[in-house]
């Protein structure tokens, strides 16, 4: 990959606290929503209500601990990357399904977290072991895999950026006006304070913009924090406050889950080195993506030891990189903080839950985008022929028809539709497979190859390539 001349602040680079700072807060902006949001899917699907408080005070506390592990690497552990980690969607049907079954059995709370936990903790061993070994899986780590996977990453969260905007999941007022003006506000101020030529309006774009957008809110008696009153002052880690337990059956689909969230964490480690001027090849690279997955994996063990569900590297925040222009492992560490104290101190989080859906939407949309213009970059730089073409159409077009039509895994069991319902690990199944079936069609073209060679020379040669020149020669001469 080419450098990338947008960047102010390098990986190994020291801004100053306020620059730190401010990066930081924007990155929790847009991700916090993220990191909470499947707890609340899961407590409330398994009748968990009274644990919620305690449940998502653990998610924010283990999303801190795991960004500090993930971008400081410790040994063998973490990228070194600014790797923002937090509670994955990807698990939400499986532990769902796991929690429905233990209460069928009339298990209680207590039980149906300690099984959770216990399929959480075992699951993510899958997920440390696949690290010491996932350089000798190198088709796994091509430019035409990775590149798809990010942009199907990306393209997969702008759905939920624009369901943000619309007024967010479940809403009642669902695509109107208001919460539709309200983020194409939030989302214009943005995009025209990031191409400003000053420093700190660039810097500050995201903040910026989600400030006044709930200060905008907020004067329509659209934003309430009633709710603080609710939470308590403080939340104390309690490891294994529920217990352990483990059934097989219900382990397996956890585990399957668990393998191709490493090739999704793969995926967005390699456009964070995209963003953040990093080799996407080479034995620094393949060092990362070990680190990385490791990180995860020993993340999410410690994500179930502290009563919270397995964490994964997040996309978004590599949107958040390119506009802010900072990927210094500072801003890491401060993000892993200040998520670490939204855990001991539930009115933190509870603040930033009251900004607005819509203005969340507006701020992550274009931040989502440019992940997938990331993936984008890499399949650009490399050759389309028919085969890579065949390859990344046939990927994106799964890995988007399943999110555009997610009925159609009805029929399919719930193990198995829990995970083609996902369109990042659609696309990636789909890459794989056919990177592995297809025979290869040739190699490239010479720049100057000269046309009158022997046929038997020309037979080396791709044919869609030897015809598409012809055709360029012919067309020029004419």
């Amino acid at each position: 990959m080419s450098a990338n001349p947008e960047l102010l602040y390098g990986l190994e680079d020291r801004p100053n606290l306020l620059k730190t700072s401010t990066a930081a807060f924007q990155h929790v902006l847009a991700s916090f929503v993220g990191v909470i949001t499947p707890t609340l899917i899961i407590a409330a699907a398994l009748g968990l209500e009274s644990h919620i408080p305690f449940l998502v005070s653990m998610a924010l506390f283990v999303s801190g601990l795991g960004t500090v592990i993930q971008t400081k690497r410790i040994g063998r552990i973490g990228s070194g990357l600014v790797a923002v980690q937090g509670t994955s969607f990807a698990f939400v049907s499986a532990l769902i399904l796991a929690g429905t079954t233990v209460r069928s059995r009339g298990g209680s709370d207590d039980e149906v977290m300690a099984m959770l936990m216990g399929i959480s903790m075992a699951g993510a061993l899958v997920e440390v072991g696949l690290s010491f070994f996932i350089h000798r899986l190198k088709r796994l780590l091509s430019p035409v895999i990775t590149g798809i996977v990010i942009t199907s990453i990306g393209l997969s969260l702008i759905k939920v950026g624009m369901t943000d905007l619309a007024g967010g999941f479940g809403a009642t007022d669902f695509g109107q006006i208001n919460h539709v003006g309200l983020g194409l506000s939030v989302l214009f101020i943005i995009i025209f304070l990031n191409a400003s030529s000053n420093l700190w309006l660039r810097l500050s774009a995201i903040f910026i913009g989600m400030a006044l957008g709930t200060l905008c809110a907020w004067s329509f008696g659209n934003v309430s924090f009633s709710h603080l009153s609710d939470l308590p002052v403080l939340a104390f880690p309690a490891p294994f406050q529920y217990g352990i337990a483990f059934d097989f059956s219900l382990f397996l689909p956890v585990a399957l889950i668990y393998l191709f969230s490493a090739l999704e964490t793969a995926g967005d480690l390699t456009a964070n080195s995209v963003f953040c001027n990093q080799p996407i090849k080479g034995p620094v690279y393949i060092k990362r993506i070990q680190g990385g997955i490791l990180g995860d994996g020993i993340n999410s063990v410690l994500a179930a030891c502290f009563n919270t569900f397995p964490n994964t590297t997040f996309g978004q925040n590599n949107g958040v990189i390119q506009l802010t222009g900072i990927a210094s492992r500072r801003v890491g560490i401060a993000i892993g903080i200040f998520y670490l104290l939204s855990g001991i101190f539930p009115v933190i989080g509870g603040i930033l839950q009251a900004i607005p859906k819509a203005v969340l939407g507006g701020a992550t949309l274009v931040m989502f985008a440019m992940v997938a213009v990331g993936g984008l970059k890499i399949l650009m730089q490399q050759t389309l022929n028919r085969r890579t073409s065949l390859i990344t159409a046939s990927a994106l077009g799964m890995g988007m028809g399943v999110m555009m039509v997610p009925a159609m895994t009805n029929g399919f069991p719930d193990w198995l539709a829990n995970i083609v319902a996902s369109p990042v690990t659609m696309a990636g199944i789909t890459a794989v497979f056919l990177d592995v079936i297809l025979p290869e069609t040739g190699k490239p073209l010479p720049k100057k190859h000269v046309f009158d060679n022997s046929p038997k020379e020309q037979k080396k040669l791709d044919p869609d390539l030897v015809q598409n020149t012809r055709l360029s020669h012919h067309e020029g001469a004419n």
